[in-house]
């Protein structure tokens, strides 16, 4: 809201497509699937994850209404009910303001952490060509204390959302196998090579790679 004040509507919807794209949709609604899904799960917890997803939606749509009031006062008189908000349009809702005081700093650490290590993750698939429904065994090196706590309780979300066969946390004399790796602060992330890719198909990608920066 602070470019609102500003005049800046251009830095306004900006920052809210980021959110709602990037933030809401790309990783909270990705990470809430699992324990949506998991039938093991605790209700409190199912119910906790859609309660978070629809209001944080309802606010999403309060601060995208000046920019797109058709299509967020169609939605939210569908969403409203389920937010628990009142009334009868959103026109007439109090305007979104944020409570710094339920920041939760350390949360937003160990996500961003979560995050680092599944796009590390992606990476890897990515350049080396590797399938996403391919199940892969990742290796952690140089793992501190907080990465243990973080990998030990996140570790079933992790295996699912980066389809990951196995996880395991090398010791400092411990050697690494053949590997493309990723860095997540100072922890190395390795994806051994062996059996994922041939000989032939890696340097025919190598030679088409090396072709196209030629070009360039």
């Amino acid at each position: 809201t602070r470019q609102l004040d500003q005049f800046r509507f251009d830095l306004a919807a900006q920052a809210l497509y980021e959110f709602i794209w990037n933030q809401y949709c790309d990783w909270y609604l990705e990470l809430s699937k699992p324990v949506l899904w998991d039938e093991n799960a605790p209700v409190e917890r199912q119910r906790g994850t859609r309660r978070t997803l629809v209001r944080v939606l309802e606010v999403a749509l309060r601060l995208a209404h000046p920019f797109m009031p058709f299509i967020t006062e169609e939605i939210w008189q569908r969403l409203a009910p389920l937010a628990g908000s009142t009334g009868k349009t959103i026109m007439l809702q109090p305007w979104p303001v944020a409570n710094e005081a339920r920041i939760d700093q350390a949360a937003e650490d160990d996500i961003e952490w979560l995050k680092g290590l599944m796009l590390g993750t992606r990476n890897i698939r990515a350049e080396m060509n590797i399938g996403p429904g391919k199940p892969l065994a990742l290796f952690l090196k140089n793992v501190s204390a907080e990465d243990q706590r973080r990998l030990t309780e996140n570790e079933a979300l992790l295996k699912k959302l980066a389809r990951l066969e196995s996880i395991t946390v090398l010791g400092a004399g411990d050697e690494a196998p053949l590997s493309a790796t990723a860095l997540v602060g100072e922890m190395e992330v390795l994806v051994p090579m062996a059996g994922l890719i041939g000989k032939g198909a890696e340097l025919a990608r190598l030679d088409k790679e090396i072709q196209r920066l030629q070009g360039e």
